[in-house]
């Protein structure tokens, strides 16, 4: 039978053409699906990350790290004798108690089991749920999280930040929209990263010497920052006792404290550094006025009488003498000659009373009254000039304590070297910020000139370098009783300010110690740490040795004699008596004698003329 004339060739023909129409229109939009990126709607949420705090090398203090909270659903699991044997060890917990919170939540569809486990833990219990069939059963919370790779190295500093990954303390909080930016557009902006101004190796190398001090003087607190002179970059930042920051939550209010920034106190004799600066600068005194210290500073106004006490009776002084010897007398003698005004203008100009301003928050102001203050009497301003009825932060003093090493021009304090993207391209490179000029350069020469004095032969000799002209001044504050406002008769702030080297200044390095058990006097127990800190920095940046002050001296040595030394009621003079001569006296059982160098004494501690006692240690400095 022939069926051929049944099929129209047209229609055909039409058929055949919508067959490979539509089968090319499938094969297109395939290849189009195919090689498609896929849509925004498909595309996994981008994960922001916090940016990383690194020191002036790049290296690491605080890096994003993953945590998780680890679940599981009771309800699901069908063996949890074994998924609880499986899991407790890998969770450090008990295999018992494990089970007993399933068995206690049976009914619950969900209940965590191990909270902020590290990225390692989350693997190895994902590979054994998924191995032991309990895949479905569990389940794993991301977290934003932290790592701080040195622990307690400059803690206060860094800070830390809290479960929810937002910063707490330190940078961490201060810097918490550079660290992690707020999300406002559709676009993600992932966090910067901070360089801090902080060399990590030399940080923990003071760090090291810090300890050492603290144990030594049984101190409760101690503070240490050493910053670049020039462009007020902080290299080190030392506050003890101190936190290890991936346990925080473990640390005590004081570990976690941020005291150089936070604490003020009464600085004492270090302050005198700024106070003859105001006076010199303001032309109250000269440079060759003289004042004479009989002990003790008395003056009547009105019905107030004013009475400072001096440590000693020492005579005829200048400017220099008064620094060097940290006479109180001398200096309330000063202070009369300048109003209190433009006194205070020039301590407002160095920074008290003020906040410092760094990148940091919790900086307090100190306290730094004015006359129309109600606590303000007649006695404020001589008080003000030894150091006390002004309190001050470390911060504060480093801050102020430019202004003596760049000529009169004080320099902005910071920690923050640069910021970079997440990629590491530069976004923000610190560059010094200089202040209003405070002080002439020939009042600053003066004063480094005098601070070296205090460092060779002054309060200060313990704090002297030999080959690196240094500056010192120290002080000794009795710290005020809280509960009784008045000053403590145990307490004591011993502190003490240096700058190096004198003819070119680098380095400002500034230590406190508060509340150390038996010594007390700074010129003992702060400048021998100030010593050991200064070498290591020295020798950290590469700076050049051997560029040391030579001390005046007439070419002659007056020797005396080669009979033994006798010791009768008094301390006699050793001045001039050579190292030899004094060997017999190591001997003896009733004194202590503790020989520093070589050759002749130049200086001893105490004074000759003091009353001999048993047991007595008599300190000398030869050369």
């Amino acid at each position: 039978m022939q069926v051929n004339g049944y099929i129209k060739k047209a229609p055909l023909i039409f058929l055949v053409v919508c067959a490979v129409l539509f089968t090319s229109y499938v094969i297109v939009e395939y290849g189009i699906f195919a090689f498609t990126e896929p849509s925004a709607s498909l595309i996994e949420k981008t994960e922001i990350q916090r940016g990383s705090i690194l020191d002036r090398n790049g290296k690491a203090l605080a890096v994003p790290a993953a945590f998780y909270d680890f679940g599981a659903s009771p309800q699901t699991i069908k063996n949890r004798e074994l998924f609880a044997r499986l899991i407790a060890p890998i969770i450090s917990e008990n295999e018992s108690s494990v089970l007993a919170l399933l068995e206690k939540s049976e009914n619950a569809s969900f209940v965590y089991l191990k909270k902020q486990i590290d990225s390692n833990t989350y693997e190895e219990l994902r590979k054994i749920c998924s191995r032991n069939g309990f895949s479905s059963a569990v389940k794993f919370d991301k977290l934003q999280g932290r790592v701080y790779p040195e622990n307690e190295l400059a803690s206060q500093l860094i800070g830390f930040v809290g479960k929810d990954g937002q910063g707490l303390a330190g940078i961490e909080y201060a810097l918490k929209d550079v660290l992690l930016p707020p999300q406002e557009g559709e676009t993600p902006v992932q966090g910067k990263n901070i360089y801090l101004t902080l060399d990590a190796n030399l940080q923990s190398n003071l760090e090291k010497i810090a300890n050492e001090a603290m144990e030594n003087t049984q101190a409760e607190s101690l503070m240490l920052i050493a910053a670049e002179a020039k462009t007020g970059e902080v290299l080190s930042y030392i506050s003890l006792p101190s936190a290890n920051l991936n346990d925080f939550s473990s640390a005590s209010k004081t570990e976690l404290k941020n005291k150089p920034a936070s604490d003020s106190y009464e600085p004492g004799s270090v302050f005198k550094i700024f106070s003859v600066a105001s006076f010199l600068d303001t032309n109250s005194i000269t440079e060759k006025d003289l004042f004479l210290c009989d002990g003790v500073y008395s003056k009547k106004t009105g019905r107030e009488t004013i009475r400072i006490t001096c440590l000693d009776h020492h005579g005829w002084e200048t400017a220099r003498e008064a620094l060097k010897y940290s006479c109180n007398d001398a200096l309330a003698q000063m202070s009369e000659k300048i109003d209190s005004e433009p006194f205070l203008a020039k301590l407002h100009k160095l920074g008290f009373g003020e906040k410092p301003g760094t990148e940091i928050s919790g900086e307090t102001p100190g306290v730094l009254r004015n006359p129309n203050d109600r606590l303000w009497s007649a006695r404020s301003k001589p008080t003000i000039a030894i150091g006390q009825e002004i309190t001050v932060s470390a911060l504060q003093m480093v801050q102020a304590a430019t202004a003596i090493a760049n000529g009169g021009v004080p320099v902005q304090l910071s920690f923050v070297s640069k910021i970079t993207d997440n990629e590491g391209r530069e976004e923000y490179t610190h560059t010094p910020v200089f202040k209003e000029r405070v002080f002439k350069k020939t009042t600053t020469d003066y004063i480094l000139d005098c601070m070296e004095t205090v460092a060779t032969s002054g309060t200060g000799h313990k704090a002297n370098l030999g080959d690196v002209s240094i500056g010192v001044k120290t002080g000794t504050a009795q710290m005020a009783d809280p509960n009784t406002g008045a000053y403590s008769t145990t307490d004591f702030v011993s502190n003490c300010m240096a700058i190096f080297p004198i003819e070119n200044p680098e380095i400002i390095l500034y230590i406190v110690i508060e509340k150390a058990k038996g010594e007390t006097y700074a010129g003992r127990i702060v400048t021998p740490v100030i010593a050991q800190a200064a070498n290591i920095i020295i020798d950290h940046l590469g700076m050049s040795r051997g560029k040391a002050s030579s001390l005046a001296h007439p070419g002659q040595i007056s020797i005396a004699g080669t009979q033994p030394i006798i010791l009768d009621e008094t301390v006699p003079d050793f001045r001039g008596v050579s190292k030899r001569q004094l060997l017999p006296l190591l001997e003896r059982a009733d004194i202590q004698i503790k020989i520093n160098g070589d050759g002749w004494v130049k200086s001893q501690e105490p004074p000759a003329g003091t009353p001999l006692s048993e047991n007595m240690e008599i300190e000398l400095y030869l050369e």
